[in-house]
């Protein structure tokens, strides 16, 4: 026993327990770390910022000790103390709070708003006012929306800047804003020369020549041995072109003088220990107040640069070249003439820097080069985001008027009633048309040959960057790949959309036009279906990952046939063989690239270019391909059969769904109209499930009658399942989640108390699936709990794997018990048990109308009074910690036995 006692030792200072330090054993490590001293453990508490063992995982435990003279409750004094300075506390970080919200919630918008109008209305008197204007009263609130807009937008485009300013430093500067700041040192070379050109021609030889103005302007030299258009050699980013000419420029800046090391993008960055907490003042300080003055302050500066400038710039120009009618015809005359102020701008820009490179200003120069960069990487944002995206819409809609019986007048009318509503939806469709386009061509790469689609960019390849490829490449490349991409987009929807529209008005007169009209007296709500359509089918439909597989398996097969038919396999798909037994592929390219040229076909060049732009992508190569007789009559036989199969293609999505949407409506609704958005929903819905059913059929086929049998079995236990959980989850709990919203939200809000109610149950379903889904989504970002516990679990087995006992168990049963409880217990009290108290028939009204709202409220309160009785027990052991509390000791570890260790607990008290 003595030796085991000497054993007994501090894990931590490795000495023994004395009466006045005795050793515990705090939690459930035994042998050598079992023991420790307390002080021992507050220290590497401290130092660790933990509460528990990080061996075991159990947390320490500390009992209080009081003084003795401490009064079995609190005085009503010390209470009362405690609780005064609880309230001046939270009364001092509520107007503290509220000073922020109303710095910037109130002041910072609402002096944009004011300074925006003041700026732009022109007049002298405006200046003078501003000071009164700013302290006005007038359309506060409209004016405060209005300022965070503002503030919003001077923001993104502050952060817009910064970025742009990163692209540029870590991208590099274009080669005409850094080969004039090269020459001077060299003492070689005229202004216009190319850099080295006596002394590296030969390893510099695809740099092109720049001319006065930016390359944006300027022919690029065309690379021998390549023919037909040499500009798409630009597109390869020379990576040791870019090393010789990083080197050259700082061998240039080491020998220049101070202006030559002056760079225009090196700003000041802000302090590093600048956090947002401090930033807005949610850390108690007033520090925050100086953040305001100066976002004010910069806001102004960019209302003024970025908005006032170019707007007057802009609106100078249209005046002075008559076209002042034709802007304010078109109804956004602001964003018209402050687009054409960056036009002229940016023009200006141009020529500013050229005469700036004549008189080798290098400062000027660089700085109006940056400012250049910085006007035309906007102009193509809002080129390519804003007007190609509009440009698509309008055409979709135009190219589609006769599918629902409108005109030319009809948008001219809506466009003119509600410009910026018509303009935004064009713009939104011809987002969504050119988003499904891009999705399209990335599932053609996977499948065709590496160096078919040369001509379209690839976004997934990890190199390109497209503000990259605004920075560097010249105003005329973006401006004939933005007339092509409006020629392929818009050739695609007459192809798909305009012809196939004109074939069916011919075969089937019937069929055309869609019904998209709004019928109040309809059987079914619109806004129910509508809901239903969004919230249901189309998640369903979207997010199976079958519906991309059987694409992609039609476009290969397609692919397939058009390869065989017209001798162009390898040139679609390559050949595997061949590329597993050429040792050299690029020897290969260049030699099949050889041979291939010995007729010159148009648009070679282009081929080889894009060659070398793959080859030099890494990973995405070029592989070879046998090129047959008649190579280009083969490929426009090529072009002739996609555009028939796009064309039946087109033709059998308008036509299918549509159809078999109306046929299944027609049992339910009869010869009424239904919206074709829900009939065409329905039918492609129907579509895909027959479609899915065949393909799991013609899947299971080659495994034999008995396998087929017994998938049918697990497939039909699992539908059963699955159409259980549905009926449970998606139909009774959005029922009554959407009947319990209108009974204690809508009801008393919409109904007067001398009407009577009318409840449209799957009108309350439909709305009680988008609840449904928010409070879903709401438990799932929302702290660990039962609930949450139990979707992660059902969502994790998925269909596969479902467990209908669990979830009836453990979410169905507890969730629709709190929702009958809620329905049913304020309706037993309203109709069972207040008529029994004999009240008149007016208080029996009044009681079943508001006993839900009144129910809600009670609830709300006893929430809120049970969260202020564990605040004030809180206040109340802080006040009796503060004024008695003398140490803490701990607790020793104790096993579920009830054993405990033979260490006392120390007599004295620790500090």
């Amino acid at each position: 026993m003595d030796t085991a006692e000497e054993a007994d030792i501090c894990r931590v200072c490795r000495s023994e327990g004395t009466p006045d330090k005795p050793l515990y054993h705090p939690c459930v490590c035994t042998g050598s770390i079992k023991f420790i001293h307390q002080e021992c453990l507050v220290q590497w508490l401290k130092h660790s910022r933990k509460e528990y063992c990080e061996l075991c995982k159990h947390r320490f435990a500390f009992t209080p000790i009081y003084s003795p003279d401490m009064p079995s409750r609190l005085p009503i004094q010390d209470i009362f103390a405690g609780l005064v300075t609880s309230i001046g506390t939270a009364i001092r970080y509520w107007f503290h709070y509220t000073l922020v919200a109303f710095a910037w919630l109130g002041v910072v918008p609402l002096t944009a708003c004011r300074i925006y109008k003041c700026l732009f209305t022109g007049s002298v008197s405006s200046l003078l006012t501003l000071p009164l204007d700013m302290l006005s009263t007038e359309n506060l609130l409209a004016d405060c929306l209005q300022g965070c807009f503002v503030v919003t937008c001077t923001l993104c485009a502050f952060i817009s800047l910064v970025w742009l300013r990163e692209q540029i430093v870590h991208g590099g500067a274009p080669q005409w804003l850094e080969q004039n700041q090269q020459q001077p040192p060299n003492g070689v070379g005229q202004p216009n020369e190319v850099p080295g050109a006596g002394n590296g021609a030969a390893e510099n030889a695809p740099v092109p020549a720049p001319a006065n103005l930016p390359a944006e302007n300027a022919a690029v030299a065309e690379v021998p041995g390549v023919q037909g258009e040499p500009a798409e050699d630009m597109e390869v980013d020379n990576e040791d072109e870019e090393d010789a000419a990083a080197e050259d420029a700082a061998d240039a800046n080491n020998g220049a003088p101070d202006d030559m090391n002056w760079n225009a993008l090196e700003w000041d960055r802000a302090a590093e220990e600048l956090t947002w907490e401090r930033m807005l003042g949610l850390d108690g300080s007033l520090v925050f107040l100086e953040h305001v003055f100066w976002v004010v302050s910069l806001n102004t500066l960019f209302i003024l640069v970025f908005a006032f400038c170019p707007y007057h710039i802009g609106h100078f120009s249209v005046v002075g070249l008559g076209f002042e009618d034709y802007v304010q015809a078109s109804h956004f005359e602001g964003l018209i003439t402050t687009i054409v102020g960056y036009v002229l701008l940016a023009v200006t820009l141009i020529v500013c820097h050229g005469l700036a490179a004549l008189v080798k200003f290098q400062r000027s120069r660089r700085l109006l080069g940056v400012c250049y960069i910085v006007v035309k990487v906007s102009l193509l944002v809002v080129v390519e985001i804003g007007v190609f995206p509009l440009i698509c819409g309008w055409w979709l809609d135009i190219c589609s008027l006769e599918m629902f019986d409108a005109s030319l007048k009809d948008r001219e009318l809506s466009f003119q009633s509600a410009p910026g509503t018509t303009m935004f939806l064009h713009w939104l469709v011809g987002m969504v048309y050119v988003f499904y386009f891009a999705s399209f061509i990335l599932l053609l790469r996977e499948v065709l040959r590496p160096g078919v689609l040369w001509f379209l960019r690839n976004l997934n390849d990890p190199d390109f960057n497209p503000v990259q490829e605004m920075i560097h490449l010249p105003i005329y490349r973006h401006l004939r790949r933005f007339i092509l991409s409006v020629v392929v987009f818009g050739s695609i929807v007459l192809l798909m959309l305009w012809l196939p529209i004109r074939i069916i008005k011919h075969i089937l007169p019937n069929f055309l036009p869609y019904n998209v009209m709004l019928y109040s007296d309809a059987p079914v709500s619109e806004l129910s279906l509508e809901l239903l359509l969004l919230q249901v089918v189309l998640p369903a439909l979207l997010e199976q990952g079958h519906t991309r597989q059987w694409l992609k398996g039609l476009v290969r097969a397609w692919t397939v046939t058009a390869g065989y038919l017209l001798d162009l396999h390898s040139y679609l798909l390559g050949d595997q063989e061949e590329n597993d037994n050429n040792a050299n592929p690029q020897a290969n390219n260049n030699q099949q690239a050889r041979n291939n040229n010995a007729i010159p076909v148009v648009g070679e060049g282009l081929h080889a270019a894009h060659q070398a732009i793959l080859q030099q992508g890494g990973p995405v190569g070029f592989q070879p391909y046998r090129r047959p007789l008649r190579f280009p009559f083969r490929i426009m036989l090529l072009v002739v059969f996609m555009c028939a199969t796009l064309l039946v293609a087109s033709l059998i999505c308008l036509t299918l769904p549509v159809f078999t949407g109306r046929w299944l409506m027609s049992f339910w609704t009869g010869s009424t109209k239904i919206h074709e958005l829900y009939t065409a929903a329905c039918g492609l819905y129907v579509c895909w499930l027959s479609i899915r059913a065949i393909t799991v059929l013609l899947a299971w086929m080659p495994q034999g009658r008995r396998v087929i049998l017994l998938k049918v079995q697990e497939w039909s236990l699992m539908i059963m399942k699955t159409v259980i959980v549905a009926v449970l989850l998606a139909g009774v709990i959005p029922l009554l989640l959407g009947l319990l919203f209108e009974l204690v939200i809508v009801a008393p809000l919409r109904v007067p108390l001398d009407q009577t109610p009318l409840f449209y149950p799957w009108q309350d379903w439909a709305l009680g699936v988008l609840h449904a889904k928010i409070i879903a989504a709401i438990t799932l970002m929302g702290p660990q709990w039962w609930l949450k516990t139990v979707i992660e679990q059902v969502y994790a087995n998925g269909i596969r794997n479902i467990d209908l006992h669990f979830i009836i168990r453990k979410l169905a049963a507890p969730v629709i018990s709190v929702l009958l409880l809620s329905l049913c217990v304020p309706y037993v009290i309203a109709a069972g048990v207040v008529p029994l108290i004999g009240v008149t028939v007016e208080m029996q009204n009044l009681v079943q109308r508001r006993i839900y709202p009144f129910l809600l409220m009670v609830v709300m309160l006893m929430g809120i009074l049970s969260f202020q009785i564990r605040q004030f027990k809180r206040l109340y052991e802080h006040i009796k910690n503060d004024k008695y509390l003398v140490g803490q000791r701990l607790v020793n570890y104790e096993r579920k036995g009830g054993k405990s260790s033979s260490t006392p607990p120390a007599s004295s008290p620790q500090e």
